[in-house]
């Protein structure tokens, strides 16, 4: 492989800054520099010179083939943050023969082709690059640790056995077999399945976790959505006026909420109209209010009309400085229930971020999904009787293939160009 090298931390001014070089001659290229090399695993100090012109000095950091983040042999260099420094440091390894600058994610895939991650590791590490709150930190952290692979490796050995039980079937067709091992067989297909399923169910949360929860405020013309949305974001996010019906389309605020990335919408309010915008506002705001996962029904004295809460929303008085109700009861205009209103959401949305599992994405879905279909084949097959055994054993081995692709070890190379496009480069 070529010897690539890249700035490893964010573009800018900074105390300090890395630059790696990972392949067969990024030692070679750090003794060009430094002169001499700190043992591996043990920082130094050095002056990194080219042809005779003092760069920087930097801590110098050395790793060996199959001890690195790569797989390969690497050499960091921990320099100042200076954007000067950065890009003269740069500019003296693109003077280095057999060097050349990294690819947007090279290093990554490095790591997955030297076996350092597999394929849901480096999806866990995108996430957790792009992580914004406590919890897609914690859900691409437990991705990052290998999880999806272990989850894989114990499904895949339940039926790895299944299909040697199968096999054993096969090969003594012609001798009396003295156990049945078709018990055995459904037993093993049986707990892997319930297994899956459970992950099933929790691929939408973690889905939600990962690119964030909706939450759609929704009442009549001039219930106070909008006074109310710019309170939850302690900021003037939308238009506010005493003209119903100023807010026409889906506005849009995205914040924290203990923990968990939330997007708040201002919507539209809900009546029948003869106007031709203010209609399409209403049918924006129905739409988006029916995909949110939580609604908040602001109140002003009368129902919503056009859309019925769902069980878990949350139905709320509104202007509650003007009117005293019973109950959840809010004013944007002076903070008046505002806290409480935003611990309400977030501990429903705590509750169905609870049911996530490890795996987020439409990938593993379709995966797991793949491997569901094929051991349900499989069981058909092995309920169908003995001379059925062979296709069996073969729909065992798709089900097994559908769960490598998960980590990468199959059919996987047509999303390498996909996954990798999110990555920038120095990562």
């Amino acid at each position: 492989m070529d010897t690539i090298y890249a700035l490893a931390t964010a573009r800018g001014k900074a105390g300090v800054a890395v630059i790696r070089v990972s392949g067969p001659r990024s030692k070679e290229a750090g003794l060009r520099l430094c002169g001499t090399l700190p043992k591996t695993r043990v920082a130094g100090l050095r002056k990194l010179r080219l042809d005779g012109e003092e760069l920087d000095e930097a801590v110098v950091l050395v790793f060996d083939a199959g001890a690195s983040f790569t797989g390969e042999e690497v050499v960091e260099f921990h320099i100042h943050g200076a954007i000067a420094t950065v890009s003269a440091v740069l500019r003296a390894l693109s003077q280095i023969d057999g060097l050349r600058m990294a690819e947007a994610g090279e290093f990554t895939r490095r790591a997955l082709e030297n076996g350092r991650l597999d394929l849901a590791q480096v999806e866990g590490l995108a996430d957790l690059i792009e992580a914004e709150t406590e919890a897609q930190r914690k859900q691409a952290l437990k991705v990052l640790s290998g999880a999806v692979g272990q989850y894989v490796d114990a499904w895949r050995a339940d039926l790895v056995r299944a299909g040697a039980l199968i096999e054993a079937t096969i090969d003594f067709a012609d001798e009396e077999v003295p156990v049945d091992v078709s018990p055995e067989v459904l037993e093993l297909i049986s707990r892997v399945e319930a297994a899956i399923h459970m992950e099933l169910r929790g691929i939408a949360a973690g889905e939600r976790i990962r690119e964030g929860f909706e939450v759609a405020i929704v009442g009549r013309p001039n219930a106070g959505k909008s006074t109310l949305l710019n309170a939850i974001a302690g900021r003037d996010a939308a238009i506010t006026s005493e003209v119903a019906g100023t807010t026409r389309d889906v506005i849009e605020v995205r914040m924290d909420l203990h923990g968990l990335a939330v997007t708040v919408l201002d919507t539209a309010g809900l009546r029948e109209t003869d106007d031709v915008v203010e209609a399409i506002g209403v049918e924006r705001a129905i739409s988006r209010a029916k995909t949110a996962d939580l609604r908040v029904f602001l109140l002003d004295g009368a129902d919503v009309p056009l859309i019925e809460p769902l069980n878990g929303d949350l139905v709320v008085h509104g202007k509650a400085d003007v009117f005293a109700q019973a109950g959840l009861c809010v004013s944007g205009k002076t903070g008046e229930g505002v806290d409480r209103l935003i611990s309400e959401i977030a501990s429903r949305l705590e509750g169905m971020a609870a049911s996530a599992g490890v795996m987020s994405h439409e990938r593993h879905r379709n995966s797991l999904s793949a491997a569901l279909r094929a051991m349900e084949s499989a069981r058909n097959e092995v309920l169908a009787g003995a001379d059925r055994a062979e296709l069996a054993a073969e729909e065992l081995r798709i089900a097994a293939r559908a769960l490598e692709s998960l980590v990468g070890r199959v059919d996987v190379e047509h999303l390498l160009d996909e996954i990798f496009s999110s990555f920038c480069i120095g990562k």
